[in-house]
C-alpha cells in the first residue's frame, strides 16, 4: 500500500512539474506577442501618457506605413522574399488623384523586375506610351523613347492612378504573409533611439500599437512622420490644374503631348481608351480660386487660346481639380529600425513623370540589400545595410530629380532674354533627333539614369544656344547674351546638384556606407556610374 502512495506521489509531482513548464512557456509567449503580426488577437498595455492601448498579436518582420504605389509594391516584394509584412494604410478605398498616372519605361522595367507588370494591364485600361510630342510656337518635335534594344512589350504606361494602386494592393493581399489593415499611424515607437514599431488608430478608432524590427514609412507627400526621420525642405514651385478630355484623340497616337505654353508647360497624355489627362502648370503664387470661378476664367482666357476646342469643353464640364507640385531633396536622419521611402522621403517636380520610377528603383535596391539578412532582429547588421541604402539609391534618384527640376525651369516662360534663348535652344536641340533627342529622352524615361550623361547633355544645350547666338556673325550684344545664357544654365542645374549631393551623386564609391552593401547590389550601381 505504501508503495502505491509513493508511486502516486511521484507521478503527481512529475505531472505538476511538466504543467509548470507549460505555463511558464505560455507566459513568455504572451509577453513576446507584443510584436505585431499578420493575424492574432490583441493585448492591452499601459501607455506612458496614461490609459490603455491595444497591441495586435502575432509575428511581423516589417511594418509598412502607407499602401500607395511605393507601399503596395514594397509589401508584395518583401513578402515574396519570405518576410512577414504588416501594412497600415489610412484609406483602403480607391484613390482619386490627378498625378502618378504616367509610368516611364524605366519604371516599367522595375515593375517587371518586381513581378508586378500585370498590375497595369488591360483590366485597368492602361495605355502604352512611346514618347512625347513637344510643341512650341506652332512647331513640333517628336521625342520617342529609345526602345530598340528592349522587348516589344516594353514602353511607358499611363492609367488611372487609383486603379493601378488597387491592383497592386490586391496582388499583395494574395500573399498569406501580408496583412493589409486600414488605420492611421500617429507616431513611431522609439526606445533608446531605435524605432520599435508604430502607434495607430484602427478603422474603429481604437488606439493600437504594432511592433517589428523594421518599420518603413512611405505615407506619401503629406507624410506626418517624416520629421522624425529626415530634414524636410519642401518647396512648392507650382500647382497642376487637372482636367479630363473625353473622346478626344491626341495628334500622335500613344504619345504624350507637351506644350511649351505661357507662363509654363501644359501636359496631355491618355489615362484610358477614352480619356486624356490635361495638366496645366500654374506658378504657385498665381493660383486662382476654383470656388469663385476665377480658375475657369483663367483657363479660358490665358490657357485655352494656346490649345484646341476640346479643352474648352473640359472646362465647361466643371470637374477642375488642383494638386500642388512639391519638391523635396532626400536629407535622411539614419535611424535604427526605420526607413523612409517614396514621396514621404523624396519628391521632384512631376513634369517628367519620374516619381514612380524612383520609388520602384528604391524598392529594388532595398530588396537586394535585405536579401542576405536572415534575422532582422540583428540590429547592428540591419542598421549598416539601411544606412547604405541612402547612398546606393543616389545615382538613379538624383539623375531623375535633377532633370525634373532643371527641365521645369528651362520650359517655363520668362521675361529674361537669356532664359528665352535657353528655352528655344532646348527645343531646337531636341528637334535635331538622333543622339540629341535620344540621349535626353533616355534620361527622362529612366532607361539611362546616369548623372554624368545628364550634365553633359544639359550643358550641350547651353553651348548649342550660345552657338546659335554667335553665328553667323558675333556682336558684343550677342556675346554678352551668350555669357548670360551659360551663367543662367549653371544657375539652374548646379544648385540642384549641390542639394542632391555632389559626392553621393557622382562619387558614391567614396562614401563609406557604399561598401556595406552586398556585392550584387554594388555591381548594379557601378554599372550606372561607370558603364562599359
Amino acid at each position: 500500500m505504501d508503495d502505491q502512495y509513493i508511486f502516486g506521489g511521484f507521478f503527481a509531482l512529475l505531472f505538476g512539474f511538466v504543467l509548470l513548464l507549460i505555463l511558464r512557456r505560455e507566459s513568455k509567449r504572451n509577453v513576446g506577442s507584443m510584436r505585431i503580426g499578420r493575424k492574432g488577437g490583441c493585448n492591452e498595455s499601459s501607455e506612458p501618457g496614461g490609459g490603455l492601448t491595444a497591441e495586435a498579436g502575432g509575428e511581423a518582420d516589417i511594418i509598412i506605413v502607407g499602401a500607395g504605389v511605393a507601399g503596395a509594391a514594397l509589401a508584395y516584394t518583401l513578402a515574396k522574399e519570405g518576410r512577414q509584412v504588416h501594412v497600415i494604410e489610412r484609406d483602403l478605398t480607391e484613390p482619386d488623384r490627378i498625378v502618378g498616372e504616367l509610368l516611364q519605361p524605366g519604371g516599367y522595367l522595375k515593375l517587371i523586375e518586381l513581378g508586378l507588370e500585370d498590375c497595369d494591364g488591360d483590366d485597368i485600361d492602361a495605355q502604352r506610351v512611346f514618347g512625347y510630342a513637344l510643341y512650341k510656337d506652332g512647331r513640333n518635335a517628336m521625342l520617342s523613347y529609345p526602345l530598340d534594344k528592349f522587348h516589344s512589350h516594353v514602353s511607358g504606361r499611363s492609367f488611372h492612378n487609383g486603379r493601378f494602386i488597387q491592383k497592386m494592393r490586391e496582388k499583395a493581399s494574395t500573399l498569406s504573409n501580408v496583412s493589409l489593415e486600414q488605420g492611421t499611424v500617429t507616431s513611431l515607437i522609439k526606445e533608446e533611439g531605435t524605432v520599435k514599431g508604430v502607434r495607430y488608430k484602427n478603422k474603429n478608432g481604437q488606439e493600437m500599437s504594432a511592433y517589428a524590427p523594421l518599420t518603413i514609412v512611405c505615407d506619401g507627400c503629406f507624410s506626418n512622420l517624416r520629421r522624425s526621420l529626415c530634414t524636410p525642405k519642401v518647396e512648392s514651385p507650382s500647382c497642376f490644374v487637372g482636367l479630363v478630355l473625353e473622346n478626344c484623340e491626341l495628334p500622335f497616337a500613344n504619345h504624350g503631348r507637351v506644350v511649351l505654353g505661357d507662363p509654363s508647360p501644359i501636359l496631355f497624355y491618355p489615362i484610358s481608351s477614352t480619356e486624356i489627362r490635361c495638366l496645366v502648370d500654374i506658378p504657385e503664387q498665381k493660383v486662382p480660386s476654383i470656388a469663385n470661378g476665377e480658375m475657369a476664367n483663367y483657363l479660358k482666357t490665358v490657357v485655352a487660346p494656346q490649345l484646341h476646342d476640346s479643352f474648352n469643353a473640359a472646362i465647361d464640364k466643371g470637374n477642375i481639380r488642383t494638386m500642388p507640385n512639391r519638391s523635396m531633396p532626400a536629407i535622411p536622419h539614419p535611424t535604427p529600425g526605420a526607413l523612409l521611402m517614396g514621396d514621404a522621403f523624396n519628391m521632384r517636380h512631376p513634369l517628367t513623370g519620374g516619381g514612380m520610377t524612383v520609388a520602384l528603383s528604391d524598392i529594388v535596391v532595398l530588396r537586394d540589400l535585405l536579401k542576405p539578412i536572415n534575422n532582422l532582429h540583428d540590429a547592428t547588421t540591419l542598421s549598416k545595410y539601411l544606412e547604405s541604402f541612402y547612398t546606393l539609391r543616389k545615382p538613379v534618384a538624383s539623375t531623375i530629380n535633377t532633370l525634373a527640376g532643371a527641365l521645369y525651369k528651362v520650359f517655363c516662360a520668362s521675361p529674361d532674354q537669356a532664359r528665352q534663348e535657353m528655352r528655344q535652344a532646348c527645343f531646337d536641340y531636341l528637334s535635331l533627333g538622333g543622339i540629341f533627342s535620344n540621349g535626353p529622352v533616355s534620361l527622362l524615361s529612366g532607361l539611362n539614369p546616369r548623372p554624368l550623361s545628364l550634365v553633359l547633355h544639359f550643358f550641350a544645350v547651353a553651348v548649342y544656344g550660345v552657338g546659335r547666338l554667335l553665328l553667323p556673325f558675333p556682336s558684343p550684344k550677342r556675346i554678352w547674351l551668350g555669357a548670360k545664357l551659360l551663367s543662367g544654365a549653371s544657375g539652374i542645374i548646379l544648385p540642384i546638384i549641390k542639394t542632391e549631393g555632389v559626392r553621393q551623386m557622382f562619387f558614391p564609391a567614396t562614401v563609406p556606407a557604399y561598401y556595406r552593401a552586398p556585392p550584387r547590389t554594388l555591381s548594379k550601381i557601378k554599372y550606372l556610374i561607370f558603364p562599359k
